[in-house]
């Protein structure tokens, strides 16, 4: 089995003010101290990442954000453009995030210009995708997955896919408390890796980083990362407790 390096990825969502976001910033390095064996991202709000990309410099934690426009500059009232992303210190953008896609509405052409437009500028593109419950049960789950991947992707080629990242979060585990089982999840991640390898190449899907997102919690992140196709996490309300995800990046 090829070996990836795993990739632990917090989104704060909208939480913290600007003394909040140094504090958990300065605890979250120093809950992550002595692990050196894989990649840590933290997502924090726009409005700080310059604060929590200050904190950081000598940690090698990396920061992004949680959306991105596709645009250097322009009459895009409300967006951050990839420019902006990084002279703020922020090498990565999380794109497609089911609350963006359920209460913002934003549509796979859309997402694909975020994620486009992000990679022209250099940075790690994390898109994710994932099916609500509905789906799930009446069975779609793989035909949801498909379409938000082969649209979110349109246009990426091949040599552009180092700098991307998926991100497999079930809807109905986001913020829910439930969690895919381990089953559950490695199916749907071994699915996207076998859509990426037709998509592309095998060696190419080999290489490519699949974070499962949705409720991960110290107390479950051991037997999800155990499994053979999930590369890492994007975690969300543990992310803003630094012991929880200090823990997490942990993993054993």
């Amino acid at each position: 089995m090829m070996m990836r390096r795993s990739l632990i990825a917090g989104n704060w969502k909208m939480h913290t003010t600007d003394t909040e976001a140094r504090e958990l910033a300065l605890a979250v390095a120093g809950n992550c101290l002595g692990v050196a064996e894989r990649d840590v991202l933290l997502a924090p709000p726009f409005t700080v990442l310059g604060s929590v990309s200050e904190c950081l410099k000598d940690t090698g934690i990396l920061v992004g954000v949680q959306n991105v426009c596709w645009q250097e500059k322009g009459a895009f009232t409300g967006e951050i453009s990839p420019t902006m992303v990084k002279a703020a210190g922020g090498v990565a953008a999380i794109v497609g995030h089911s609350e963006r896609r359920q209460i913002f509405l934003e549509t796979d052409e859309l997402i694909n210009r975020r994620v486009v437009g992000g990679l022209s500028f250099g940075l790690m593109m994390i898109l994710c995708i994932g099916e609500t419950r509905e789906q799930r049960e009446s069975g779609v789950t793989f035909a949801v997955l498909e379409k938000q991947l082969r649209g979110g992707l349109a246009g990426v080629q091949a040599k552009d896919m180092a700098s991307i990242v998926i991100a497999y979060e079930p809807v109905w585990a986001i913020g829910t408390g439930l969690t895919a089982s381990k089953e559950q999840a490695q199916e749907a991640h071994a699915f996207i890796r076998r859509l990426i390898a037709e998509m592309y190449e095998k060696d190419l899907a080999g290489q490519l980083r699949i974070l499962y997102g949705g409720s991960v919690k110290p107390t479950n992140v051991d037997e999800l990362m155990a499994q053979p196709d999930i590369d890492g996490a994007l975690v969300g309300g543990a992310a803003l407790d630094a012991e929880a995800f200090g823990r997490i990046v942990a993993y054993k």
